[in-house]
C-alpha cells in the first residue's frame, strides 16, 4: 500500500520522539497549556473539570432509588404470580367463593362500562383515580377558607304524651287544635324524614284549626323521638300504628290523613291496610320510590335530573348498600352538630327555599325538630326510613285507582257482565286524595306528581307556581287555609256539643235506671 506523500508516517514520529530525547528537567509542567492544547476547557475558562452540584447528586441518587424499588416491584409481582394466585394456593382456594359472589353482586356496575373494555383492568384504573381525586380534594386550597360557627344539637328532657300499643311499645304524639270532643275532623299526621312529631303543620294558626273544628294529631314514627323502636319495621306496621294510635286516643270514626315530603309515604300504606278507617287522604310535595318500575322513560328522567349527584348516591346505598349509610348518618345529623338542611340531605333548593331556610323563625323550629327527631341517637330508624322509600312497598299506586270489578268465570259470565251492574263492583280507595305540587320543587320534583296523576286519575293535583318543597308548606298562613278548603269545604266550626263516648253513655244510662 502506497504511503500518502508529505504526512509522516508512525514509525517516523517515534523516531523523532527518541532522537529528540524527552527528558524531565525539573521545571514545572503548564497544566493549563497542556489542557489547552488538548481541547478540554471548563464552562469557566478555567480548564479545571465541572463540580457536581448538590442538586446533581440529590437527582442522581433518586433516579437510582427509582430504579431499584421499580426492579424490586417487579420482583415482588413475579413472587405474587408465581406462589399467592396460582390455582393451587391457600389464599386463592380460601377466597375463589365470597370474590365470586361478590363479583357476581357487583356485576351490574359493569353496564356503565363501554363494551371495549375489561372490568377487570378497568375497575382497579378507575378506583385508583378516585383515590387521586380524593387526595387532591383534601388538599385543597378551599379547605383553608374559615369554618363557620359550629351549632350544638341540644338534648332536651322527655315530656311527650305517649299511648301503649297492643305490642306493648310505646308511641309519642302531639294534640293541636280542638279538644276530642268538639272535633269536627280528625287530622293524623305522619312524619318526614329527619322530622318528629313536634313539625305538624309548621307555623298553622290555632285559630285556623278552630275555625274548621280540626283536631291535628301529629306523632313520632317508631325509633324517632320519644316512641320506642320497632324490631321489624315496614309499610304495614307502620299503617297498624297509625291506626292504633287513633284508637287509643278515642278517634272512633274515619279521620283524615296529611302526609308531607317522606311522610306521604306512611300516608299511602294507612290507605293500602286500613281504608275503611280513612275519611280521605292530602299530600304536600309527596315522595314516591325513585326506582318504581311502572315510571316511563320520561317521568325517571325528569326526576333524577333534579338531584345532586350526592343525593343520588345515598338513594343507590340505600337500595343496594344499606349497611354502609350509617357511616354518613354519624358524620351528619347523628354528629351532634347542627348544620344547614339543603346541606345534609344534599337538596338542591329553589330561590324561595334559600330564602326561607334563612329566615330565624325556620331554622328555630328547624333545629328543636331535628334535636328531637335525633333524641335517642341510634341511626336504624333513620336507615329503615331511607330503605323503605326505595325498596318495593308491597302494593302499587294503581291499587288506589277506582275500576269496577267483576266475577267472570267464563265468557258467559264475561258477556252478562256487560250488561249486569249487579255482579260488578266498584273497587279502589274511592275516597278523596288531594296533592300540592310546588312547580319550583326540586326536592320532590312536579314529575312525582304526574306519575300519580297518571296512576291515580281520581286523584286532584293542585300545581302551585314559583313555590318550592318548603316555601308552601312552611309558615303560609294562605297556603294552610286552602289545603283545609279544599278538604273540608267552607269552615264550620267546632262541635258544640260534646261527642257520646263510652263514658257518658253509661252515665245517660244509670240516669235512666233513677
Amino acid at each position: 500500500m502506497e504511503e500518502i506523500r508529505g504526512v509522516p508516517t508512525w514509525q517516523e514520529e517515534l523516531a523523532s520522539l527518541v532522537d529528540a530525547g524527552l527528558r524531565y528537567d525539573g521545571a514545572p509542567i503548564d497544566l493549563t497549556a497542556a489542557t489547552k492544547r488538548s481541547g478540554f476547557v471548563s464552562a469557566d475558562g478555567s480548564g479545571s473539570e465541572p463540580k457536581e452540584t448538590l442538586k446533581d447528586q440529590v437527582t442522581g441518587f433518586m433516579k437510582s432509588w427509582g430504579e431499584m424499588l421499580l426492579e424490586l416491584a417487579k420482583g415482588c409481582k413475579d413472587i405474587v404470580q408465581q406462589t399467592v394466585v396460582t390455582d393451587d394456593s391457600f389464599l386463592v382456594r380460601k377466597l375463589r367463593k365470597p370474590a365470586a359472589k361478590v363479583s357476581k353482586k357487583l356485576s351490574f356496575l359493569n353496564e356503565f362500562l363501554p363494551e371495549d373494555r375489561d372490568p377487570i383492568h378497568a375497575w382497579p384504573v378507575i378506583f385508583f383515580v378516585f383515590l387521586l381525586a380524593l387526595a387532591a380534594l383534601s388538599f385543597s386550597p378551599e379547605n383553608d377558607r374559615p369554618v363557620t360557627v359550629i351549632t350544638k344539637l341540644r338534648l332536651h328532657p322527655t315530656g311527650a304524651t305517649r299511648v301503649e300499643l297492643p305490642d306493648g311499645r310505646y308511641i309519642a304524639y302531639q294534640e293541636q287544635g280542638v279538644s276530642a270532643e268538639r272535633a269536627r275532623y280528625s287530622l293524623v299526621m305522619p312524619h318526614s324524614f329527619l322530622s318528629s312529631r313536634l313539625a305538624g303543620i309548621p307555623g298553622v294558626k290555632k285559630s285556623l284549626l278552630v275555625e274548621y273544628g280540626v283536631r291535628l294529631v301529629s306523632y313520632d314514627l317508631p325509633g324517632f323521638g320519644e316512641s320506642d323502636p320497632h324490631r321489624g319495621r315496614n309499610l304495614s306496621s307502620s299503617a297498624s300504628d297509625m291506626i292504633n294510635l287513633a284508637a287509643a286516643i278515642g278517634i272512633d270514626e274515619k279521620f283524615w290523613l296529611l302526609g308531607y315530603s317522606t311522610g306521604s309515604i306512611h300516608t299511602w300504606a294507612g290507605m293500602k291496610y286500613f281504608p275503611e278507617k280513612i275519611a280521605g287522604a292530602a299530600m304536600v310535595a309527596p315522595v314516591i320510590n325513585p326506582y318504581e318500575p311502572s315510571m316511563v322513560k320520561e317521568e325517571v328522567v325528569k326526576t333524577w335530573e333534579q338531584w345532586l349527584t350526592k343525593r343520588k348516591f345515598m338513594y343507590f346505598l340505600a337500595r343496594r348498600f344499606p349497611i354502609l349509610l350509617p357511616f354518613f348518618y354519624r358524620r351528619s345529623f347523628l354528629s351532634g352538630n347542627l348544620d344547614q338542611l339543603d346541606q345534609w340531605m344534599a337538596l338542591s333548593l329553589g330561590e324561595k327555599d334559600k330564602l326561607l331556610i334563612q329566615d330565624p323563625t325556620f331554622q328555630e323550629v328547624y333545629q328543636r325538630n331535628v334535636e328531637e327527631s335525633v333524641r335517642q341517637g341510634i341511626t336504624k330508624p333513620f336507615v329503615e326510613e331511607a330503605v323503605l322509600q326505595v325498596s318495593n312497598w308491597g302494593f302499587t299506586l294503581s291499587e288506589f285507582r277506582s275500576e269496577k270489578k267483576c266475577a267472570t268465570n267464563g265468557v258467559l259470565s264475561w258477556l252478562m257482565s256487560m250488561y249486569s251492574e249487579a255482579e260488578c263492583e266498584l273497587i279502589g280507595f274511592r275516597k278523596p286524595i288531594h296533592i300540592w305540587q310546588g312547580m319550583e320543587d326540586r326536592v320532590a320534583p312536579p314529575s312525582m306528581s304526574d306519575y300519580i296523576s297518571r296512576m291515580i286519575p281520581e286523584a286532584t293535583v293542585h300545581k302551585i307556581p314559583n313555590e318550592g318543597h318548603f316555601s308552601f308548606f312552611y309558615f303560609c298562613d294562605e297556603c294552610h287555609r286552602q289545603i283545609f278548603y279544599a278538604l273540608f269545604g267552607e269552615p264550620k266550626g267546632q262541635l258544640e256539643r260534646v261527642k257520646e263516648t263510652k263514658d257518658t253513655l253509661v252515665e245517660t244510662e244509670a240516669h235512666k235506671d233513677t
